[in-house]
């Protein structure tokens, strides 16, 4: 099948939450995951079955981070979403008889459209059966997305301290996927887009930093490994001088970062992110396939300074009404919040669509231009957060309901990445240098001076834990292995890129430091456990009900046992 004559859309979306059910509610906790689900999640879904009515089969790549799925298929969730529903349509009622009683004539009408919009999400969550990951299932056995997966618990894989723990987060993950979606994922979405070739890697911080020197695999070794094709990368990667900051407009905080760190990378002359790559470091044995964010789309839908997100009409994401949260305020000036102007929706979804024109026109440009300079059609591959559409832009999955036919009128085809990989495979082989889609390009948002503390207690955690599951590769099905696949899910929820984020952007900073520092107070008590299940002795009758609480607290990935001993043998 030849690719069509102007060029090919590939649109790839990141659906992740860390582990917050069982672990707080409000203000930081489950709200969070009840959130994307009502706003995002849920959409998502809508606008993807409204395209498949009509005929059109959209075919987004859609990667779900593993602990999500965890998560989405958990009964706590269900709870977590009642109470959830329940406290907006109340709010609801307590907002409209405030603003009645205020005299206003336009406000209790707006609220009355957050009030169907909540009544909706409820009406769709009954029918699906609370079965939200079943929903993308059929989507996904329908053609209409492609399911991907993420690391485990989201890891950031190029700073993890060794290569054992990159393995298991990549084989969770796939395990997992095939889980709940019954087959075995093609691609990865590396945790913040972050890459690291082949070297003799370092760890950063720590005080045996030199002594545990060792040669390390390009993650793209690992990803195939995994039986991974492909995975992405930014685009600054191949293009050289600065990334495209995605996070400074939504974490203002984010743009201290941008004095430090290196320099600028220099341009790959010949390099393109219209096509996809094989990528192998030098020395590794293994390669899979590279592709790459393409900058201007990813401007356009995420800035909220430059892009669309930042159009007056769009409902402001920042002013709420409190009590009950609820944003009844559109962008319009965005200088003060108190001079802001009531929410118009329809006039906000007829900008939407006016979007969703200007998009497909700037796709077939560059689509053209490429075309003009390599004599092929080429691809553009935009990536971005789920959580971007509906929840930090709230006319994201309308636009995206607006973007499919202006696709087709424009002769764009869209296609899922495995498609296009089986389509038109990579003919040339690139290495890649180290780097994110973060500040900067690099790792300074995960790794600084506020977040150096999680990373050398990280290190100290993973040898420790490394060293002790080596020593014992039978501990399946015995009361050690118990334990220490317990200690191995503190240590995955630990390496949790979220935790730095929240603390290095302070939207959450109280919260993560107290999330890292509680699983390692666990990691340190389960690791203490396990030493004495090796020396002989018998654990107290506390002890084991602190096991069993702790399982059922983060009751994550029943295949750790099987990927610890029986696969990797601890090594």
């Amino acid at each position: 099948m030849s690719p069509p004559a102007l060029g090919s859309f590939a649109l790839a979306l990141h659906a992740h939450q860390p582990l917050v059910l069982g672990h707080g509610r409000w203000p930081h906790g489950s709200e969070w995951l009840c959130e994307a689900v009502v706003q995002s999640y849920l959409p998502l879904v809508r606008t993807v079955r409204a395209l498949v009515e009509r005929g059109i089969l959209p075919r987004i790549t859609m990667s779900f981070s593993p602990v999500l799925c965890e998560q989405l298929a958990s009964p706590l969730l269900q709870d977590e979403l009642r109470l959830f529903l329940d406290a907006r349509l109340r709010a609801c009622t307590e907002t409209a008889a405030y603003f009645r009683h205020a005299g206003s004539e336009e406000l209790p009408v707006l609220v009355e459209y957050w009030a169907r919009f909540y009544r909706d999400a409820d009406r769709q969550l009954q029918a699906l059966g609370g079965d939200l990951l079943g929903a993308f299932r059929c989507l996904a056995e329908q053609g209409a997305i492609e399911a991907i997966t993420s690391a485990a618990t989201h890891g950031y894989l190029p700073l993890l301290g060794s290569d054992e723990s990159v393995r298991l987060q990549l084989r969770l993950a796939v395990l997992t996927h095939e889980r709940y979606f019954g087959s075995r994922p093609q691609g990865v979405w590396l945790p913040e887009g972050a890459y690291r070739p082949r070297y003799h890697w370092i760890p950063p911080v720590g005080l045996n930093r030199e002594q545990r020197r060792t040669l390390r695999c390009g993650l793209e070794e690992l990803v195939a490994e995994s039986g991974l094709a492909y995975f992405f990368a930014d685009s600054h990667l191949i293009l050289g001088g600065r990334p495209l900051p995605l996070y400074e407009d939504y974490f203002p905080h984010l743009a201290e970062l941008r004095a430090t760190g290196r320099e600028e990378l220099p341009q790959r002359f010949g390099a393109s992110p219209y096509k996809i790559y094989r990528v192998a470091s030098r020395g590794g044995e293994r390669t899979a396939v590279v592709f790459f964010r393409e900058p201007e789309t990813a401007l356009q839908v995420w800035s909220r300074e430059r892009g669309y997100p930042g159009d007056p009409w769009y409902l402001d994401f920042h002013k709420k009404h409190l009590p009950g949260g609820l944003k009844l305020w559109r962008v319009s000036d965005k200088g003060d919040l108190a001079l802001k102007a009531a929410y118009v929706p329809d006039q906000a979804r007829e900008r939407a669509q006016e979007h969703a024109r200007h998009f497909v026109s700037l796709l077939a440009r560059l689509l053209h231009g490429y075309q003009q300079t390599a004599k092929v059609p080429g691809l553009v591959c935009a990536l971005y957060d789920a959580e971007l559409f509906g929840h930090w832009w709230y006319e994201g999955p309308q636009w995206l309901e607006f973007l499919w036919p202006e696709l087709q009128r424009q002769g764009i085809e869209a296609v899922s990445c495995r498609t296009y990989l089986e389509r038109c495979p990579p003919t040339e082989t690139i290495t890649l240098p180290e780097g994110s889609w973060g500040e900067g390009g690099d790792h300074r948002t995960w790794l600084n001076r506020d977040t150096m503390w999680t990373w050398e207690r990280l290190y100290d955690c993973e040898f420790e834990f490394w060293t002790f599951v080596r020593a014992h590769p039978h501990a399946a099905h015995t009361p050690l292995g118990r334990v220490l696949c317990q200690a191995a899910r503190a240590l995955l929820l630990m390496q949790a890129s979220d935790w730095q984020f929240l603390i290095t952007s302070w939207s959450a900073r109280d919260y993560a430091e107290q999330r890292f520092a509680s699983h390692y107070a666990d990691f340190r008590h389960l690791m203490e456990m396990a030493r004495r299940l090796r020396d002989g002795n018998q654990l107290t009758q506390d002890e084991w009900g602190y096991l069993a609480s702790k399982e059922q607290q983060e009751p994550l990935f029943p295949q750790l046992e099987q990927v610890l001993f029986h696969e990797q043998g601890g090594a």
